[in-house]
Parts: structure tokens; sequence; C-alpha cells
């Protein structure tokens, strides 16, 4: 099914914003990107999500490994024992318990953008990984802590500016990896961070809508 994401701003990166614009995403791949009136005039049978702010590539975490292995992403029912933030060096020998961390942890990079992670992985952190759809990458940074202090689930904080912080630029012929943020403009996304996701896609998915 063709589907058009569209945004009061969109922000390919590596090409002029466009305002009041558009991606058409046919299958897993980007079909057309433009001003939304003329992408619709050309898909006018496509289905339309509207989303506002700004669309941009979707995000990449560079600390995935870490992120995902050595810090735990607590439970809402450990919230009295544990709060709710992810806690760093955290000493459990449960499997399991890490497994459901490991899951948790890649539904907040869902809802900060993320649809790049640094790995490798273990085996257990891989297939976890491979069934939320992130695509791991190699990065030199991924047995290392972030350079600020605490884990921070934010791109942002480390990609400084767009940039820097998204897998790639959107492209017609490429992979349809996109976020949208509820933000007026790419001055004000990289401020805020990725906590102002209100959509994730992967490879043509909408795998994560802010409630």
């Amino acid at each position: 099914m063709l589907t058009i994401h569209a945004a009061p701003l969109v922000l390919p990166v590596g090409a002029a914003p466009v305002a009041e614009g558009a991606v058409l995403v046919d299958g897993d791949r980007i079909a057309a990107i433009g001003p939304y009136e003329d992408v619709v005039a050309a898909q006018p049978r496509a289905r339309v999500r509207q989303w506002p702010g700004v669309i941009t590539p979707g995000l990449r975490q560079w600390h995935g490994r870490w992120l995902l292995t050595r810090v735990y992403h607590p439970d809402p029912r450990e919230a009295d024992e544990l709060g709710t933030a992810p806690i760093p060096d955290f000493e459990c020998d449960d499997d399991a318990r890490w497994a459901g961390s490991a899951r948790r942890g890649l539904q907040r990079m869902l809802a900060h953008g993320t649809t790049h992670v640094g790995g490798d992985f273990p085996d257990g952190v891989r297939q976890s990984v491979a069934r939320s759809g992130l695509r791991e990458v190699p990065g030199a940074w991924r047995l290392a802590p972030p350079l600020t202090t605490g884990p921070d689930l934010d791109p942002f904080v480390e990609g400084i500016d767009l940039a820097g912080t998204v897998h790639g630029p959107l492209a017609v012929g490429g992979r349809a990896d996109l976020a949208a943020f509820d933000v007026p403009d790419e001055a004000a996304l990289v401020e805020r961070g990725g906590a102002t996701c209100v959509a994730t896609v992967l490879g043509g998915r909408l795998v994560y809508r802010r409630r």
C-alpha cells in the first residue's frame, strides 16, 4: 500500500527542506519527496498520515550495546522499588529480567525516533533488536558508555546536530526509515531532542506512534 507521510516541514538532510511537505512510501522504499499537494495529486489513492512539526530521517543511537546490555530499563511494575529512569551498571544475573529490560529499552529508543542502533550485540539481544525492526549498525563507540553523565536514550545528546544524528538522508529509492517530531523547525528539534518524537517508521512500517 502507498502511504504519504506529511508534515508542515520535511527535512531530508542533504537536500533543501520542503515546507508543507510529504514523503511517499511504497512498501519499504521512499517513492517521492516533495510538496504535499504535488505528492497527493500524483497518488490520490494513497493513505495519508498527517504529523505535526517536522519529518526527518530516522535517528542513529551509537550506544545501543551499552544501553541494552549494561543499562537496566525498569518495568513499570518495578517503579516503586527502582523508579522509571534507566539504571546504569545494574547488577542482576536473571537472564529473563535482562531480556525484558532490552525489549523495553528498544521500545524507548523507537519513542525517540531511533531507527539505527550501534551493535554488535550478544545473540539474545540481537534477536530482540531484529524483532523490533531496528537496524543494527557498527560503530566505533559501540562498547563505550555515552560521554555525558548517565544513560541517555536521546541520540541528539552526542549527535549534536541533525546531520550528525540521522542514519542518512531521506532519498527517493532509499529505505523508508523516518521519524516525525512535534517541533516547528530544525533548531527546535536539536534543542528539545528525540523526546519530541510522535512517530517512527521502519522500512515503511509505523512502529511507534505517540498516544
